[in-house]
Parts: structure tokens; sequence; C-alpha cells
């Protein structure tokens, strides 16, 4: 739960205490190790051994500057120094956490890009069920605006034309405002007193200092850049999501080739010499699938591209592109067999050439039609072997590296491997949620888009973690407050946003260098927005 937001309007409602009718029914565990399940990855074994905490943050709580603290879960980084175990057994440390471009479920709004901050506490249960939600304690501590030198802040609202690249930056997505349009997915701590963001729009990277003032921005290959006809049939950058502000209509349908609507980058990730930046596109371009028909599109999308920048230059350097291949799952709304794509919504780096990557389905969960879920789970990805494509004629948006949806024989995809199951009803019940009927609000939400590692501790147990799975609630709330202005979604739902945490033994997982001075993308302010709070 969230403490010391009273100032703050956050405890309007006690939302996080309607637990399931029978959830105290449940047969005690005799502890997490007989929920243990493992896979063998690449030669070394790793095991999920158990859900142990969960947080729930009120729907209505608010941020700092007044607007609903929702979405957060989108993105989150651990500042791994300051992780510590206490003397009574708890943990404490503290997270940034990550929102997107805010409420937008009935039109985008102008809301600026943040960062927010949050001390956590974590007393982790091993055995038998509770009703309570609170293992994990969130303690929010301020949020940071991303802007322009000279104080121009970000938005949300979908792009509606594009800044001619300068001295500094590159052709940038722009709302009807002028400011930078961005729908931020995914965050990076690098350790050094700035942050990288991937985006969705763009779908770019940016680079912020510890006050949020951008510093660089990463533009990916053409073949990624969202393009559309114009009037006279000519083809130019077009950054819309297709999400017109709130009052406004259109229906720009998907590019004609670069990133889909709404798939773009939402997988970010460092290596541990913090000399790499991994990014992960949410699902297939749109030259690399088949674009006949929506179902078309949801079956093929699943050979999505992943991008390697080498941070030891002042422009980063891309040295690395492999194409992921997401998994599929049956769809559950249609009596004939149907397959879709389990597209990714969040990459965690284990060492430099292997990941956790977070996949899940769409449209199943608390709120939506289906009240089930088919696909939420944390995988396995290892690039070792997988054909590097970056600077090849791949990167132009005329040559898919999957025509129609179909791998290229001459391409060696990575290898990927289901590991840990967030719908296991087994491990969620002891805490009171479910997946699937009664669709309520400890159904798990649909989405789920963001992870953190941080160590256990245990001499015992050298190889454990705890994992933290965040979600992203959409600002959906009945209470809610955003750009000046009241809201309430039309759901009719207060959606809380929840924090899983599981142990789990990761052997190959190295732990990223802190150090400030290990290299020069950072431009080496070497503190924290946290010190100035």
């Amino acid at each position: 739960m969230i403490t010391n937001l009273s100032s703050l309007r956050a405890s309007r409602h006690d939302a996080w205490t309607s637990l399931a009718a029978g959830a105290s029914a449940l047969l005690l565990m005799t502890g997490a190790a007989c929920a243990d399940s493992s896979v063998t990855f690449q030669g070394q074994t790793y095991v999920n051994k158990g859900l142990v905490g969960i947080a729930r943050v009120p729907s209505n709580a608010v941020d700092q500057f007044g607007d609903t603290l929702g979405g957060f879960g989108s993105g989150m980084a651990m500042n791994l120094d300051s992780w510590h175990k206490n003397r009574d057994g708890s943990y404490g440390g503290t997270s940034y956490m990550l929102p997107d471009r805010g409420w937008n479920t009935q039109g985008t709004v102008d809301f600026h890009g943040r960062l927010h901050r949050f001390e956590l506490t974590l007393n982790p249960l091993y055995s038998g069920s509770t009703t309570s939600q609170n293992q994990l304690q969130l303690n929010y501590k301020g949020s940071i605006l991303f802007h322009r030198w000279g104080g121009q802040q970000t938005t949300g609202l979908d792009p509606a034309g594009v800044q001619p690249a300068d001295l500094i930056f590159p052709d940038l997505p722009i709302a009807s405002n002028k400011s930078i349009s961005l729908d931020n997915e995914a965050v990076v701590h690098v350790g050094d007193g700035t942050y990288w963001v991937s985006d969705e729009y763009g779908a770019y990277i940016y680079h912020y200092d510890h006050h949020g003032a951008l510093l660089n921005v990463i533009r990916p290959p053409d073949a990624f850049i969202p393009m559309r006809r114009d009037s006279s049939g000519n083809l130019v950058e077009d950054f819309s999501a297709n999400s017109p502000p709130i009052g406004a209509t259109y229906d720009k349908g998907n590019p004609v080739s670069g990133r889909q609507n709404n798939q773009g980058f939402e997988g970010l990730a460092m290596s541990p010499d913090r000399k790499t930046l991994f990014i992960l596109l949410q699902s297939a371009l749109i030259q690399d699938l088949d674009a006949t028909s929506s179902k078309t599109i949801k079956l093929t999308r699943n050979n999505t591209r992943l991008l390697a920048y080498d941070l030891r230059h002042r422009q980063p350097k891309l040295v690395g592109e492999y194409v992921v291949q997401l998994p599929h799952y049956q769809d559950q709304t249609t009596t004939t067999p149907t397959l879709l794509t389990a597209a990714q919504s969040e990459l965690l780096a284990l060492n430099d050439h292997q990941f956790l990557v977070l996949a899940r389905d769409s449209s199943g969960g608390f709120t939506a039609k289906s009240a089930g879920s088919v696909y939420r789970s944390v995988d396995l990805l290892d690039i070792s072997g997988a054909t590097n494509i970056a600077g090849t004629a791949y990167d132009s948006p005329t040559t898919p590296v999957a025509p129609k949806g179909v791998l290229l024989s001459t391409i060696t995809p990575a290898i990927y491997q289901k590991f840990l199951d967030i719908n296991d009803n087994t491990q969620l019940n002891r805490f009171g949620l479910h997946n699937g009927a009664p669709n309520d609000s400890n159904d798990l939400y649909e989405k789920w888009e963001s992870m953190a590692v941080v160590p256990v501790g245990d001499p015992r147990a050298p190889h454990d973690y705890f994992l933290f799975v965040g979600s992203d609630n959409d600002f959906i709330t009945q209470d809610g407050h955003m750009v000046g202005q009241a809201y309430a979604d039309a759901t009719g739902a207060n959606v809380d946003t929840l924090v899983l945490v599981y142990r789990v033994t990761l052997p190959t997982y190295v732990r990223p260098q802190t150090n400030p001075f290990e290299h020069f993308a950072g431009f080496g302010f070497g503190f924290d927005f946290d010190d100035h709070h």
C-alpha cells in the first residue's frame, strides 16, 4: 500500500481492503519451497520459488503535482546501492517508477511526462495464506518532470507534427501545442544521476539528467520510423499513434511501415557494465507482419526486434540488432482454434546477452470482457546465437526480415523460453488475488509492464533474488485528477496499481556496476534527484 500521502489526497478510498470473500478459507501452504518450479535454459537451472509479497496502491492516489498517481507501473528501476536488509528481516530501498502518457481511455491529454521516486519496504511472506496485500510498502517521495532545457515540458497528446532535426536532436514527434509527444514505457537508472526512458510514439529513446532535462535522443534505424502517405501520396514521417486528444476524432490507421500504433519500445535494459543499452520493440514492425487484417496482424506480429547501442560514444552507436520471436497463445474469444501473439511489455538484463522478458496477452482481466488471461509470463531470452542484422539492408523499411510474418530462413532468431507464470492461481490465491472469474478488483488487471530485480542476500542461496513485477492501471479511477480537471473513467471501475514480488533463482544474473564514471554516456553528473528532495 502507499503511505505518507495524506496531504496528497491519497487515501480517499480503501479499495485495497476489498479482498476476495473466500480467501481466508485457503489451505495453508507449508512454504514457498513447495511451489518451486524450475526450467533449464542454456544449460542453467532457473527457479521460481513463489510469490512472497504484494503491494496495492489506491487508484485515486495523487502525486505532488495533484495528478492521479496512476500508470506508474509502466516502468520500474531500482537504485541497487540503496537496497539493504534490516535487522528485523525486512528489506528496504529506493525505486523509480515511470507512468506512461496519462489517462487516455477516452482520448489523450496534455499529461507532462515524469518519473516518481518511492521508498520501499518488503516483508516477504514465505508460507501460509493471507488476506493482506501489504507485504510490500510503497512510500511516495516525489517526482521530476521531463522537459527540454529552458523548461518546456513534454506531453502525452498524440503527435500532430514533426519538429525538424537540429544540431542536437533528430526529428521529434510534437503535439499541437509544440511540446514533444511522449508515451513513456520503460526506464533505466544508470547510476550516474541520469535516466534512459523508452517511448512508443517515436519510437525513440530519451536521456535525461537528474532534474529531468533532456540530454540526448536515440533515433532508431529508418525501418522503425512510422511512415504514412500524405495528401499527395508521398511517404512521410507520421508519429501519430491514431490516438486523438479528448474531443477530437480521426482515424489514421496503422502506418505503412515502421512501428505499429501503440507497439513501440516497451522494453529497455542496460548491460551490467553499463556500456550497452538494449531496446526491445513491443511486437513486429509493419513490414515484418501480414497486415491483411487485424487477425493476421495479431498472429504474425511475433517477429519483433531487439536493438543494442554502445553508449561509449557521445552519440550512441548501433552495434546489435536481433529478431526475437514472441510466444503465441490460444485466442479465448473464439471457438475456432486461433493463435495470437503475446506482445512483450518489459526487458531486464541478466548479463550482456541474456534477459528476462515480460510477455502478455490483451483484453483479459479486471474490467475486460474476459475475466481471465491466457498468457502473462516472465520469460527467458538469449541473443548470443542470434543473427546480428545491424547496419544491413533490413534497417531499411523496404527490406523485411519476415515477409508476411514468415521469418527468413537466413536469419537465426534469439532463443526464447517460458519461465514464470504470473497467472498461476495457486500463488495468487495465497494473497487473495486470482486470474479469471469473478471479474472484480482482485482479478489481475490486463496490463503488466514493469520489472526489477534485487538480491535476497541469503548466503545459503547466493543466486536468489526478489523479482518485482508491476501493473499499469491506465489511470482508471472514479476519483481522478489530471491537467487541472477532475475525471471519472467510463468503465465505472477503480483499478488499483499492483506490484507482485517473487523469489527466484537466477544463476546467470550479473549485478550492474554503479560507478558513475565507468563510461561517458551519462555526461557524469554523479548525483541523483533524490538528493534534492
